[in-house]
């Protein structure tokens, strides 16, 4: 593999908050190959779901020695969008919220900040729910998988 090669991901999470079953979905583009990823959790939130996509990008990455100049993450979180701009006062506050409570979601930020530290990656903001367009458009690929995942995962339950 180039290690000049870029890396660009999509990700998405989805949560049925009634019965709090989850999903997150991502699709990569590494070289010329096109792979898609994908998990359904129980006890959970929208936020988790969408950490959980992005460090599933990552993990893919790290697992199977992947080597690039930089990752390029497309999400619609503006909670993991801004995580990087919050990374120095997590640390300071050591993961806690100001009344010395675990942040949510801290085991998995913990994790997102060391590959944030380890890697050259580019977090890009992309708007929610977009309209079917004439041009691929993965985040609503994303978005449409993860809740299709959550349907299906709740109906098996019901």
């Amino acid at each position: 593999m180039n290690s000049d090669n870029i890396i660009s991901a999509y990700t998405d999470g989805s949560c049925n908050t009634k019965y709090k079953i989850g999903a997150w979905a991502a699709i990569m583009f590494i070289d010329n190959n096109r792979i898609v990823l994908n998990e359904t959790n129980e006890t959970t939130t929208n936020n988790r779901m969408e950490l959980m996509a992005v460090l599933g990008v990552f993990d893919y990455i790290k697992n199977n020695n992947i080597i690039s100049s930089k990752i390029n993450i497309h999400t619609d979180s503006q909670y993991v969008a801004n995580i990087e701009k919050r990374l120095l006062k997590l640390k300071i506050q050591n993961y806690k919220t100001k009344k010395g409570e675990p942040i949510r979601n801290s085991d998995l930020v913990k994790q997102l900040i060391y590959y944030i530290e380890n890697m050259n990656i580019e977090f890009i903001k992309v708007k929610a729910h977009q309209k079917k367009t004439e041009t691929e458009n993965y985040n609503r690929f994303v978005d449409k998988l993860s809740r299709k995942l959550v349907r299906t995962y709740v109906a098996k339950k019901l």
